[in-house]
């Protein structure tokens, strides 16, 4: 029987479209083959930046008798997790609660119901630190299956019972006040890494969502200890390894808590919330250093990202060839003193050395080091030096699979840096990444907008997107209407926000991350927690407040404070774990404000008043730019120019301050 994912549009199932396994792609035709069989199903989760996933590919996978033992006891069935959250995050519970612990490649073992009953992450070839080998693993379940079914029968049937009965009350408990985002600060000022910045300890994650937070915070309360957190993070990043010294962007992590050394892949999500969080803290401080990685992360993400399509792709990954043409983590990105100075000479290289921390012992492996700034900005043309000679070594795979709740994000971050930083360019590459979700990723034939996860090279993925699809890329859609002007953006982020409040509002107010007539798995997902990414359910509940802004519908806005019932709960308790959350609790206590800009849009005045708007710290504003007496946006009606001048109206709470053509009086109402 062959292997079924040469057909598929992910580039990780592509990985293994060779593999001597007969892999299935996730279906319910591979079901059906395993009840035709009388076999369990083994899935294996993974995706293609992930450096144990590969491992385990190369081990197990690509070995013969491996393969000959898989293909002759169960279905396999492969998925990337990039592709399909909803399966993954089903699962990963269940690995959670088995174990303990959970992570990539996710092994699970399932009854041709898909009900689980063994669990595992790595499995490696031979036995190991405690570890079974894989075989013996296959071996044991085969066995089990073969010798003991009704009891692996039972085993499954109370874990499916137990997942399914897993269900969140959390929503329509009343909407965050002062006291719960008060706690959320003290929580965090406990968690605090004062030393190095960031929360917690290793391995350390960028904290992009609760930094949003702090300084939404601190620009509603005056809070100064919640600035003071979110600039010394946001500088102990740009200085340490997590950050690109040469190319900008960032890691996805940092396995010790001083930054030093990142896990090197560097995904297109944390790009993006990194870039726009920035730009905020320039906004806030008028930091250089802010303004500096903002502009360098952006960059990134159009240089390296972008596809010929005009979307962004998913990732790069963390190994590449080394000199002796073995894929090693982080060839591409870390340096010993001897290669810099075979690029520089020796006295450059040495200067280059002192500058970025590269040291005779090394800061990583083997006598390499990850390059970070603890002093001032390096010399311009040093690094442009270093950057020209990297270019040359073999470079990461990229993913090019485009996300739609990705790209949302990396719209919004390119919008907004556009426009603080006076970069028409990044506006221009937003917009058409917003194209090609609107071309390719929404679908208008269903009887109201439909949203395909993933596309690659122009091809539409088969796989609906979830809530975090809707939601991100209505922000996106929102971030962009607010930078140029234009209302056909949000009204196709209306389309979206109406699927949301159809399709997956429950009761009270909860949300869940697939919509009513999605596949029904062995149990619905729903998870209002931020990690890597904001939660489809507080990155929902952002975009429907913005949009009620906007509109003026209360159906949106009811909708918003229903999902912000699980912040009221989850933030003082788990503040870390629901960044996004926070923020936009923030905005609703902010009102938010809705700003709406009238006059010629060529006009330096109008220009100079439709600037200082966007360049408000108020959280989550709202607002709107276009021609006195134009129907492109809500806001603007009924709002005439002032003497036949520029104006800008600020209100919030039913309550609005008189109008102005002063851009010095617009931020005083904006800041006050």
């Amino acid at each position: 029987m062959p292997n079924r994912l040469a057909h598929e549009t992910s580039p990780y199932l592509l990985q293994h479209a060779d593999n001597p396994v007969e892999w299935w792609p996730w279906s319910e035709e591979a079901f059906e083959e395993a009840r035709r069989r009388g076999v369990p199903v083994l899935l294996s989760v993974g995706y293609s930046s992930c450096h144990w996933c590969h491992v385990m590919a190369h081990e197990s996978f690509e070995d013969e008798q491996t393969a000959a033992e898989m293909n002759e006891r169960f279905v396999n069935i492969k998925v990337d997790r990039e592709e399909r959250p909803d399966v993954d995050a089903v699962y990963m519970e269940a690995v959670q609660a088995a174990t303990g612990h959970g992570g990539w490649p996710m092994t699970v073992f399932l009854t041709p119901d898909a009900e689980p009953f063994y669990f595992g992450t790595y499995f490696p070839p031979e036995p190991r630190h405690g570890m079974a080998s894989f075989r013996q693993v296959l071996e044991g379940v085969a066995t089990a299956w073969t010798d003991r079914r009704e009891e692996v029968a039972e085993v499954a049937g109370n874990i499916t019972r137990d997942l399914a009965g897993r269900s969140l009350a959390h929503g329509g408990q009343g909407v965050p006040g002062e006291a719960e985002l008060a706690q959320a600060l003290l929580g965090l000022t406990r968690e605090y890494d004062e030393r190095h910045g960031g929360f917690g300890g290793a391995p350390k994650f960028p904290p992009s969502m609760v930094v949003e937070f702090l300084l939404r915070h601190h620009a509603r309360a005056g809070a100064e200890g919640a600035l003071q957190m979110a600039a010394e993070t946001c500088e102990a990043m740009a200085r340490g390894g997590i950050y690109d010294q040469l190319g900008g962007g960032f890691a996805r992590y940092a396995v010790d808590r001083e930054w030093v050394v990142p896990h090197f892949e560097k995904m297109l999500y944390d790009n993006a919330l990194l870039c726009r969080v920035h730009a905020h803290l320039w906004r806030t401080t008028g930091s250089d250093l802010a303004r500096r990685v903002a502009l360098e992360t952006a960059d990134f993400m159009v240089r390296e990202l972008r596809t010929a399509e005009g979307g962004f792709a998913s990732a790069l990954d963390a190994d590449s060839e080394d000199r002796t043409r073995k894929h090693v983590e982080g060839a591409f990105y870390v340096w010993t003193p001897q290669q810099l100075r075979e690029v520089l000479g020796d006295e450059d290289g040495q200067r280059a050395a002192e500058i970025f921390g590269v040291t005779e012992d090394g800061t990583f492996e083997e006598g390499a080091s990850v390059l970070q700034l603890p002093g001032e900005q390096a010399d311009p043309q040093l690094r442009a030096r270093l950057f020209a000679a990297r270019e040359e070594r073999p470079r990461p795979g990229r993913d090019d699979k485009v996300v739609a709740a990705w790209n949302g994000l990396a719209i919004a971050a390119l919008a907004e840096a556009g426009a603080c930083f006076e970069r028409p360019d990044l506006i221009e590459r937003a917009t058409e990444a917003a194209d090609l979700l609107v071309r390719l990723h929404m679908d208008f034939s269903a009887g109201g907008v439909r949203l395909a996860r993933t596309s690659k090279d122009g091809k539409v993925g088969a796989n609906a997107g979830v809530l975090e699809d809707y939601a991100d890329v209505a922000e996106g859609f929102l971030a962009l209407a607010a930078v140029s002007g234009e209302g056909t953006w949000l009204e196709f982020a209306g389309f979206l926000l109406d699927i949301v409040v159809e399709q997956f509002v429950g009761e009270g107010g909860a949300l869940y991350d697939t919509a009513h007539d999605a596949e029904r798995l062995i149990r619905r997902p729903q998870d209002p927690t931020d990690s890597a990414t904001p939660s489809g359910w507080s990155a929902a509940a952002g975009a429907l407040l913005l949009y009620a802004a906007h509109t003026g519908s209360q159906a949106h806005r009811s909708a918003a404070e229903g999902a912000l019932g699980v912040v009221k709960a989850l933030g003082p308790r788990a503040p870390r774990f629901i960044g996004w959350g926070l923020a936009v609790a923030e905005a609703l206590l902010d009102g938010p404000r809705e700003v709406a800009v009238v006059g010629p849009e060529h006009d330096a005045a109008t220009r100079e008043l439709h600037r200082t708007a966007l360049l408000s710290n108020a959280p989550g504003a709202a607002v709107a730019a276009g021609e006195a007496g134009s129907a492109e946006f809500p806001l603007l009606r009924d709002r005439p120019l002032m003497e036949g001048r520029p104006a800008a109206y600020v209100c919030r709470n039913f309550v609005c301050h008189a109008p102005t053509s002063d851009p010095e009086e617009l931020a005083r109402q904006l800041g006050g």
